[in-house]
């Protein structure tokens, strides 16, 4: 690639992360920081603006784009319980042990808040800098001081939680937008990977190598690509009552049956790339694919740049131009569809990507409206509810549950941490090594390490630059524009890199120190900055074997969680009902239970991931997991290619041939992965089809009736939930089930051959 290409790409890169919503949201939390503290500055002065500062920085974990409603109640917390502490540090600031014993137990009660997810996360990290930070300023003199800093510190907060909450109200309409492009880029993303597989495999590389990393790939993606959605719909399907909401929560709409079709696309895909004579036809429908890809990123960019995208073409000519070989009139007749057939059945699915794509395009330039009843219909299904309840809190005290062995683990960490900090000759910063302790430990071993590696990195730059900026000796309105400028950052690549928060961070922490120290000198803080971040490092990697939550002990509930998701979800796309009428009950019922199916593959294959980073020897069986996934994620395909036929094709199927079927393969597959397999039984490769009760003549699906298609549809589906229910079965009874019956042949390429229904 040419350099000045190579320079575009990256300068378009890099424009995409400035206007992301991750980048927008630190913005709007620095400009909160900056104008709160700068205001507290001029009418209180720089002592009670550098309190005020604390409060802001403790009240800005929860403030994330979420929906309006319920925005206030979310950010609340975190300020109310971090007030008492704040003040019980100060009040016993000269005295170690009781702070100790104030510190520790308030640490349980702040990692208990984890208990409720992702919302709980943020809160108990506000509530341990409120700690940490007022152990950071100096001693008072005084109740009447410690008073007057807590008051400040208050101000501070609670100005922000009402600046939040009408920052998100004002910047509802951006993030709307924003969200939905990085969905669009997620979407392409996805569909290049998907694009990758339209090859024959390369004869000349190892056969270890290909194709499973792609699969996991794609697995790793869509797990991904399912967490991202749900955050999209909080906020774009939230009161879709402008003609503006409406077109943006009906490009969501879109892109999810752009999720299934692009999964629908790698049907029968195995079965070609070993056909040398289909290759060029292959590549092709690749490049086709590629180009509707660049074609969905042109949208985001678009919506990123507040332009209207131009018109798209059709690429369904250029799809049907496609030379297919004909199959030659010797060769044997076939089991199955003949490859021809199965290849223009494959260009016409990756033709029904082409026509979500325009779909976007028109809902962009407002040629099309959107759906207004799908768009109703999930409007407060689909939303994350936003009241506290006390129901996670409750379930907490279970002795397996992972929050409660989090807490405990975080809670003995901080103790051995603060103790170290006590004895250390530079004890009067002793607040890094704890600081460093709650952004490094995490609730699995895998997240802790990749923490580590970013905090010990991210100290090191961080020190320099801090150091190098206080040896300058600026005011105190010039660092609070540093405090401010670090706090964006800090804040808005938090969760994608955080690396980069890591050195925003130790800037910002040392410069908030200096602030509350008012000047202290700086002479020592590289090297003892550096030595508090090795130990917290230390401390947490430690600790991450104490009381661990293994995710092998996980596993066995998202197993089930995944059969009884995928058992539902079959019953649902397979319903009779949607063969007479597409009722908008049975719809919205079907999509809720494509949500749960996806979101428990999601939770399954990072489970998976992340056990990888754990001692070998309590993995979990890695085999029978990566197949259960790749088997689940092959049935969704199939089940996304009938629903297609059901919904798209319905006048091409003769109701009285497909509806015994359908009853029966819903059943089937309820019998089989409803609820947890008590043993593994090998299915014959030999046994008769499930749906069609033997084989029967396929005609061409594009100038007959599509229902013997249809058929086989619910034959490989029907296999591949056997598949399913012996892979589970070997993860949740090991010993009997590898006794029982060898491990099940999976084609590693995430198809299922057609011969093998």
């Amino acid at each position: 690639m040419a350099p000045h290409a190579t320079a575009a790409l990256r300068t378009r890169a890099a424009l995409r992360v400035a206007l992301s919503h991750y980048v927008a949201n630190g913005l709007s939390v620095a400009l909160g920081l900056f104008l709160i503290s700068g205001a507290v500055h001029l009418w209180l002065g720089a002592i009670a603006s550098a309190a005020a500062t604390v409060g802001v920085i403790v009240a800005t974990p929860p403030d994330a784009p979420g929906p309006r409603r319920g925005k206030f109640l979310q950010m609340l917390p975190a300020p109310l319980l971090s007030i008492p502490l704040f003040f019980a540090v100060q009040m016993l600031h000269t005295m170690p042990i009781r702070l100790g014993m104030v510190l520790i137990p308030a640490t349980f009660i702040a990692f208990s808040a984890m208990a409720w997810g992702k919302r709980g996360i943020p809160i108990a990290i506000a509530v341990m800098f409120a700690m940490i930070f007022s152990m950071a300023t100096p001693a008072p003199t005084g109740l009447q001081e410690a008073l007057d800093r807590t008051a400040h510190f208050a101000l501070g907060a609670g100005l922000y939680v009402v600046y939040a909450t009408l920052a998100n109200l004002a910047m509802n309409g951006r993030y709307r937008t924003l969200l939905i492009a990085d969905v669009l880029y997620s979407m392409a993303a996805l569909m290049r990977t998907e694009a990758s597989q339209f090859k024959a495999p390369d004869e000349t590389s190892d056969v270890r190598d290909t194709p499973a990393p792609l699969l996991g790939l794609l697995l790793q993606q869509t797990a991904a690509f399912a967490d991202q959605i749900q955050g999209a719909r909080d906020i774009a399907l939230e009161s879709p009552r402008t003609p503006r909401r409406q077109r943006l929560a009906g490009m969501l709409v879109v892109v999810l049956e752009m999720r299934d079709q692009l999964l629908a696309s790698e049907l029968d895909l195995d079965a070609l790339t070993q056909l040398p004579e289909h290759a060029p036809a292959l590549a092709e429908m690749r490049s086709v694919l590629e180009q509707l890809s660049d074609e969905v990123v042109a949208i985001a960019d678009a919506m990123l740049m507040f332009r209207t995208p131009g018109p798209l073409a059709d690429l369904r000519p250029r799809l049907s131009m496609i030379h297919l070989p004909a199959d030659h009139p010797h060769a044997p007749p076939h089991a199955g569809p003949s490859p021809a057939v199965l290849a223009r059945g494959l260009a016409n699915r990756i033709g029904h990507i082409n026509d979500e794509v325009l779909k976007l395009n028109k809902l962009m330039r407002h040629e099309i409206e959107p759906d207004l009843a799908v768009v109703r219909a999930n409007w407060r299904v689909f939303v994350s509810p936003t009241a506290w309840s006390w129901r996670p809190f409750l379930a907490l005290w279970h002795w397996d549950a992972p929050p409660l062995r989090h807490a405990i683990r975080a809670t003995l960490a901080i103790a051995v941490g603060y103790t170290i900090a006590v004895f250390m000759p530079w004890g009067s910063h002793d607040y890094w090594i704890l600081l460093t302790i709650v952004v490094v430990l995490r609730g699995s071993l895998s997240q802790t390490l990749e923490r580590r590696n970013a905090r010990v990195a991210g100290t090191l730059l961080g020190c320099v630059l801090a150091v190098g900026l206080l040896a300058t000796h600026p005011s105190a309105m010039l660092l609070l524009a540093c405090v401010t400028f670090a706090q964006a950052i800090a804040h808005g690549f938090a969760v994608r890199k955080y690396l980069v928060t890591s050195v925003a961070g130790t800037v910002l922490g040392l410069v908030q120190a200096h602030l509350l120290n008012m000047g202290a000198s700086t002479t020592f803080a590289l090297v003892e900055r550096i030595a508090d971040t090795l130990i917290g490092v230390a401390v947490s990697w430690a600790f991450c074997y104490v009381l661990p939550s293994w995710e092998r002990g996980q596993l066995p509930d998202l197993v089930r969680r995944t059969l009884v998701a995928q058992a539902l979800h079959a019953r649902l796309a397979l319903g009779l009902g949607q063969l007479h009428d597409i009722d908008n009950s049975i719809e919205l019922e079907w999509r809720l239970a494509r949500r749960e199916a996806f979101d428990s593959l999601s939770a399954l294959v990072q489970a998976t991931q992340r056990s990888l980073a754990e001692p070998r020897a309590v993995r979990p069986p890695m085999e029978p997991l990566e197949h259960l996934q790749a088997h689940s994620y092959q049935l969704l395909a199939q089940l996304s290619a009938i629903k297609s036929m059901l919904v798209l094709r319905r006048d091409r199927l003769t109701p009285a041939d497909i509806e015994g079927p359908l009853l029966r393969t819903a059943e089937r597959i309820e019998s089989l992965i409803g609820s947890a397999p008590i043993a593994s039984t090998p299915m014959p490769t030999s046994a008769p089809a499930t749906a069609l009760g033997g084989a029967i003549p396929l005609p061409d699906p594009f100038e007959n009736d599509i229902s013997p298609w249809l058929l086989r549809r619910l034959d490989l589906a029907t296999g591949i939930a056997t598949q399913i229910r012996d892979d589970a079965a070997r993860i949740l009874q090991p010993s009997s089930a590898t006794a029982a019956a060898p491990p099940a042949a999976t084609p590693v390429a995430g198809t299922v051959p057609h011969e093998a229904a």
